[in-house]
């Protein structure tokens, strides 16, 4: 057979094959133009278990030659106390998926968010031919790593112009309570119709868009008003510039506002107060304002600082003058935004997914420089892809981006986090000193969650989640939600958050943590705007895994409470409260009693529990359903008096009798 025509049947390039084929055992000559026919039978029956040896033969090269590469680059390493496997991997300058097979070639098994203690690491690290110290202080990395993408941050944009220095477009973030209108007034700003694309109304992820007012740019970024999403709101005021504060003129100032105010503070923003829904008849803009001044936010008539814009998000009223208010106050601190306009791009992600059809996608927000199409990529100093597609803010397709432009990008390797850094780097800076580096455990399916329980009392009862979501920024802040909530010795777990729809990896991971978990315990699959394949579903159903599919996330968050107020267990005390002694039978029923007697201690009360005693012996129990004082119906009857009772239970009372009579109340 013709080499080339075999290389056409497995769909491969004859130069390759001519590479594989020794590799896996037929040495066929370098420069063989025919094989034999049983010989290239053969290759075609095996070709797919011919090609994965091949495959696997040049991963453990790979990783054999990067091991090597590290032994020489990294000499000595400071290590804290404990140490994340993800941090650990960083401060060795080793991909991730090797340091992970290492650990487990040495019977550790753990994920690349749990933490091993600093006589693990060391012997790790010494395995590798590094030699490893102890910190001082956990601060290295516990402190150290919190703060290194800001840091890092900071350092590129005050690195040295490359000229072109203009005038960016102000960043905005728009922030305050759920329903106040945040992103009805993005709408109307950019005559859009985000917000029906918005589960329930509201906005579950950050978004940032631009809009045009007086022939200048602004961009905004719409952080979503739930108080579960804190994160996201805290990410979108460190990279804006001027704040809005929305408050409804009808509802005032509510938990999340005073939550953006703190955040507003803490970021140091200057900001303008919106006061929305001012169409409304309900509204009271003076009640607003006094509401604010309770926060420390005096506005401008009441003698304070704050601009604060009557609006309608509705139908416009006020929105053209509080975008002239924003501008004005950017104009007031010009030189800050000022910035290159040539050289490498750098910028933060502010959300990051999957994609079914693209792989790993993220908004980057452009902060100094121009992005382009096909500029290689670093975040956090690491290599991570070339741009293959770039889209604006209204999805079109574009070639470059500016300072202060929002992008939708993709040609990422492996899936960024939301808040790190990202840097552009032209082709010629690449070759020979960046190592590509493939981060284990993020794929298109999951990644592992933070283990961050320890070891746990024995009575502690857990809800175990599996969550998975459509983009990494809700994973995090519903992990952080989640794990909040308590009820007695009863908490949510989250033990793996991933992206994408429900998997039978899923199905099968929930599966084995059932069966290994304490009777007491609870296990679901919970989804958040992602959907269960109908062979998942039916997978799911013949292994008995419960799973549950939001869109908004309230529902879901009062769902997980009201699950571990279900598992909660009840506890009865009892509380004796009176005796009496039996002196006469009046009647007796089927289930029924009235009975006389005198009260020998306590009190007795209506509707409390009964102990029968005979002989000091406990023979039944009932109920005492009625009583009576001197042929009153009263409802309690204090010692030494005589009282009518009449008794709820099967057994029958006798003269001679003794009653306990107790309460129970339910802890």
């Amino acid at each position: 057979m013709n080499f080339t025509e075999l290389a056409r049947k497995l769909n491969i390039n004859p130069n390759e094959l001519r590479r594989v084929l020794p590799m896996v055992g037929f040495d066929i000559g370098a420069k063989a133009i025919k094989i034999d026919k049983r010989i290239a039978n053969r290759i075609i029956q095996n070709w797919r278990t011919l090609f994965n040896r091949y495959k696997r033969i040049m991963e453990e090269e790979r990783l054999l030659a990067e091991e090597e590469a590290i032994k020489t680059e990294v000499k000595e390493v400071e290590l804290p106390p404990s140490i994340t496997v993800r941090d650990f991997a960083n401060r060795l300058g080793l991909p991730i998926n090797r340091l992970m097979e290492i650990l487990m070639k040495n019977g550790i098994f753990v994920s690349l968010n749990e933490k091993i203690d600093y006589e693990t690491a060391a012997i790790i690290a010494m395995d590798l031919g590094i030699k490893a110290s102890k910190c001082k202080e956990n601060t290295l990395l516990e402190k150290g790593e919190r703060f290194a993408r800001s840091d890092h941050l900071r350092e590129l944009l005050k690195k040295k112009d490359s000229g072109n220095i203009k005038e960016r477009p102000p960043v905005v973030v728009v922030m305050g309570h759920v329903d106040h209108g945040k992103t009805k007034l993005l709408d109307y700003i950019r005559k859009t119709n985000i917000i029906d694309k918005e589960a329930g109304g509201i906005t579950q992820h950050i978004g940032a868009y631009q809009a045009e007012k007086n022939n200048s740019l602004i961009t905004f970024i719409d952080t979503p008003g739930h108080e579960a999403f804190t994160a996201m709101r805290s990410r979108g005021a460190k990279i804006a510039d001027i704040a809005i504060l929305v408050v409804a003129a009808d509802d005032g100032v509510k938990p999340q506002t005073v939550e953006a105010i703190k955040i507003i503070e803490q970021a140091k923003l200057p900001f303008v107060v919106a006061v929305n829904k001012m169409d409304k008849k309900e509204a009271n803009i003076d009640k607003v304002k006094q509401e604010l001044s309770a926060h420390n936010v005096v506005v401008e008539d009441w003698g304070g600082k704050a601009i604060c814009i009557p609006i309608s998000a509705k139908d416009g009223t006020g929105v053209s003058e509080l975008l002239d208010m924003l501008l004005l106050a950017v104009d007031l601190d010009k030189e800050k935004m000022k910035v290159s306009y040539r050289g490498e791009a750098v910028g933060s992600i502010i959300e990051s997914h999957i994609d079914k059809g693209e792989g790993p996608v993220a908004t980057v927000l452009i902060q100094k420089g121009i992005l382009k199409k096909g500029d290689f990529i670093n975040i956090n100093k690491q290599f991570f892809g070339k741009i293959r597609l770039m889209k604006n803010c209204v999805d079109k397709e574009i070639t470059q981006a500016a300072p202060s432009a929002p992008v939708r990008i993709s040609g990422f390797k492996n899936l960024v986090q939301v808040g790190d850094v990202m840097e552009a780097v032209v082709e010629k800076t690449q070759k020979g000193k960046i190592k590509k580096i493939r981060m284990a455990g993020v794929g298109k399916d999951q990644f592992a969650a933070k283990d961050s329980e320890g070891k746990e009392n024995g009575d502690t009862q857990f809800f175990n989640i599996i969550l998975k979501a459509d983009v990494l920024g809700s994973t995090e802040v519903i992990s952080e939600s989640l794990e909040k909530i308590e009820a007695g010795d009863i908490k949510i777990k989250v033990i793996n958050r991933g992206l994408g729809n429900v998997t039978e990896a899923d199905v099968m991971q929930a599966e084995a943590i059932i069966n290994n978990q304490k009777d007491s315990d609870e296990t679901i699959l919970i989804g958040f705007n992602v959907k269960i394949p109908q062979t998942v579903d039916v997978f799911a159903k013949e292994k008995n895994i419960n799973i549950k599919i939001y869109t908004i996330i309230y529902d879901l968050l009062n769902y997980a409470r009201d699950t571990i107020k279900a598992m909660t267990k009840v506890k009865l005390t009892r509380k004796e409260i009176g005796r009496v002694l039996i002196l006469e039978i009046f009647r007796t029923e089927k289930g029924k009693s009235i009975v006389g007697g005198k009260v020998l201690d306590g009190v007795i009360k209506k509707d409390a529990k009964i102990e029968i005693l005979r002989d000091n012996e406990n023979i039944g129990e009932g109920e005492l359903v009625g009583l009576q004082s001197g042929k009153q119906d009263v409802f309690s009857v204090e010692k030494d008096s005589e009282c009518g009772v009449l008794f709820q239970g099967k057994t029958a009372i006798e003269k001679g009798d003794k009653l306990v009579v107790y309460q129970e109340k339910e802890e």
